[in-house]
């Protein structure tokens, strides 16, 4: 007769602990929501960032190789996306639509600046007047006038048989290996999910927001970003990832850094020697990005995200 069947059993839970299970729930809720949300900010971000015509990209890329043909050896094109940031600088080899490998070896014994003098007088010539051709320390930049802009980078072969392109920070050549970069930068975003090359697009969006002499070098960025992220066990998204980036970057750049493809030519020699002032500096400012990221993923605030890429909230 009324024998205990095999239904579950009733806990008793005091008011107290029902009205923390509720402040759980709603805390659980709210961090969902908040996720979600920065997850979709950082979405439209690289959305704005990446919104180019790839097709439209490639023809006006072919104009310009064809308005260069006697003054060019060959031409890497760029696997991720071109430049995001602001079009006075190259951002990083990444961020190049292309680089342009000229067949003047007597370049090599004359500044930079006489390169992209010569890129822009000749491609200026070739461009519709809508567009307008400029070059700045590093990178000739083309401004259709519609939205879209395209930056090249030249590079000459050294007499050692290396490439080389203007130094970031100084009017003189800077020894290369593109094709070798491209292969560690697209196996460490293989490991990493395929949200590396996002995240340094992100931090770079970020270092542009700096005054311009408190700002790390695209190529210098990229190459903390392979070390920062070796061996990464961590969750692969951008919000998590980004926080990570400035949080190692801060140690990483106390030391001078290789050129992630093995060469002995350093990356970040404009920092000076290993725990210069100017590394000092640059950790300090990195440790405090990241720390802004982390108060404002702890408080629930996109708007203090958006604040870190100049956004309004």
């Amino acid at each position: 007769m009324g024998g205990s069947g095999g239904g579950s059993t009733f806990r008793y839970r005091s008011p107290e602990e029902l009205r923390d299970a509720v402040r759980k729930a709603e805390d659980d809720s709210s961090v969902k929501q908040f996720e979600v949300e920065l997850a979709g900010t950082l979405s439209e971000l690289l959305g704005a960032y990446n919104s180019r015509d790839a097709q439209a990209v490639r023809e006006r890329l072919s104009d310009i190789r064809a308005a260069l043909q006697d003054e060019i050896e060959g031409t890497f094109d760029s696997l991720f996306g071109g430049s995001v940031a602001k079009h006075t600088y190259v951002d990083g080899l990444s961020d190049i639509d292309s680089l342009i490998l000229l067949n003047d070896s007597d370049l090599e014994n004359h500044s930079p600046q006489r390169a992209l003098e010569k890129m822009t007088t000749i491609i200026k010539a070739a461009m519709p007047a809508s567009a307008t051709v400029t070059h700045g320390q590093m990178a000739v930049t083309v401004d259709y006038g519609d939205g879209m802009v395209v930056q090249l980078l030249p590079a000459i072969r050294g007499a050692d048989g290396h490439l080389h392109v203007p130094s970031s920070r100084r009017d003189a050549w800077s020894q290369i290996n593109p094709m070798a970069f491209r292969d560690v930068l697209s196996a460490r975003n293989a490991a990493c999910g395929g949200k590396l090359v996002p995240t340094i697009k992100l931090a770079k969006a970020i270092n542009g927001e700096l005054p311009e002499g408190q700002r790390l070098s695209g190529y210098h960025m990229e190459s903390l970003a392979i070390a920062a992220f070796r061996s990464y066990a961590g969750e692969k998204t951008t919000s998590a990832m980004l926080p990570t980036f400035f949080d190692r970057a801060r140690d990483l750049v106390l030391s001078p850094m290789k050129d992630s493809t093995g060469q002995s030519v350093h990356v970040d020699s404009y920092l000076g020697p290993a725990n210069s002032p100017e590394r000092q500096a640059a950790s300090h400012l990195l440790g405090r990005l990241a720390r802004r990221m982390r108060n404002a993923t702890a408080a629930g605030s996109v708007a203090q995200w958006k604040a870190l890429f100049g956004l309004e909230p």
